[in-house]
């Protein structure tokens, strides 16, 4: 497909994806004031504040407008790059994600990665050696990683491969305090610590890394080693692989050419799915870990009701999940150049 189609086809995508994001930005406006709790009773000055006071505060952060102004302000706060003003920090909201952001970011690719290292080939395996022990290990490993919560998961890791081993280092942030991180030039610790030819900090920062890595990792590998095991099980019992088969070809030119790859499609949506909801569901493990990313971040701010770092957060996840959405919709066309993008 030629880069005309290409950027015509994105450009459609992401008028596509504005309505979708004043949805996601209506909704969450409303949700969180339908949430129990009052900001001006978390931030008063005094532990039992008075009505007078409680008033003064809801005047000041501008609860005590309706519900249709606050929104319009919201609405003209966003259209000039705002995200609004974070009650816990006192930053800029927008400045507080931009800062965190990176280390979701870390953990999140580096789980990821992990997942599909271990994930495809695992699929690939079991499906070509249906009901062996390598396939009946792949069913144990998918029903594993859907049943046990992630939380769960990171405190079983920590208590066995730091309290009990002491393999592990203190699962408390990104890297040892004592080392102390890289001159920041991406915000990726490993990147940093490479571009600055740090290998002390490199290794600290990948053993910091490696339990919540982990952790995200036991809950993707299931979803794509299950849909690599199904997408290849249908292509392998197809006419073209038996015809391939037939001819003689080698048995990994037939896997890989003319199996894996048209196998792909099925997979690489899931991929896209399991990336995009990684980002989001990364905060019960930045939580367990103690790691310094955007779903923690977002996490303090509901237990104080704080609205506007929840309302960044949320919008930040969801306008990735769409250019995530987009970037696998393009990657189609590199698998399969009979996929048209013209509508």
């Amino acid at each position: 497909m030629s880069g005309g189609r290409w950027l015509g086809y994105a450009a459609r995508r992401l008028a596509m994806a504005v309505p979708i994001l004043l949805g996601v930005v209506l909704f969450t406006f409303v949700l969180m004031r339908l949430l129990p709790g009052d900001p001006a009773v978390f931030f008063a000055s005094s532990p039992n504040p008075s009505q007078a006071e409680l008033l003064a505060l809801r005047a000041k952060l501008g609860l005590d407008r309706s519900l249709p102004e606050q929104l319009a302000i919201y609405v003209r706060d966003l259209a000039r790059g705002e995200l609004g003003q974070s009650l816990t920090t006192g930053q800029p909201v927008a400045r507080d994600l931009l800062a965190r952001l990176p280390a979701s970011i870390e953990l999140t690719v580096v789980a990821f990665l992990l997942a599909m290292a271990v994930a495809l080939p695992l699929g690939v395996a079991a499906a070509t050696r249906p009901n062996s022990w390598l396939d009946h290990l792949a069913r144990v490993v998918i029903t594993a990683g859907v049943s046990v919560p992630t939380f769960v998961t990171g405190i079983v890791l920590i208590y066995l491969f730091y309290y009990l081993l002491g393999w592990a280092p203190d699962p408390t942030g990104r890297i040892d305090v004592f080392i102390g991180q890289p001159p920041r030039v991406t915000g990726l610790l490993l990147i940093d610590s490479l571009l600055n030819r740090n290998p002390e900090r490199f290794l600290a920062a990948l053993k910091q890394l490696a339990l919540p890595a982990a952790t995200m990792a036991l809950f993707a590998i299931a979803p794509i080693a299950r849909m690599t095991r199904a997408s290849m099980l249908g292509v392998l019992s197809s006419d073209f692989v038996r015809t391939a088969r037939a001819l003689g070809l080698p048995r990994r030119q037939v896997l890989l050419t003319y199996a894996f790859r048209n196998a792909l499609i099925p997979v690489v949506t899931t991929l896209g799915m399991v990336l995009s909801y990684m980002l989001g569901a990364n905060v019960l493990v930045e939580k367990v870990f103690a790691w310094p990313g955007i779903g923690s971040y977002a996490l303090d701010a509901i237990v104080v009701s704080d609205y506007a770092p929840v309302q960044g957060f949320v919008l930040a996840v969801s306008a990735l999940f769409v250019f995530l959405n987009l970037a696998v919709d393009l990657i189609y066309g590199l698998i399969d150049p009979r996929i048209g993008f013209e509508r």
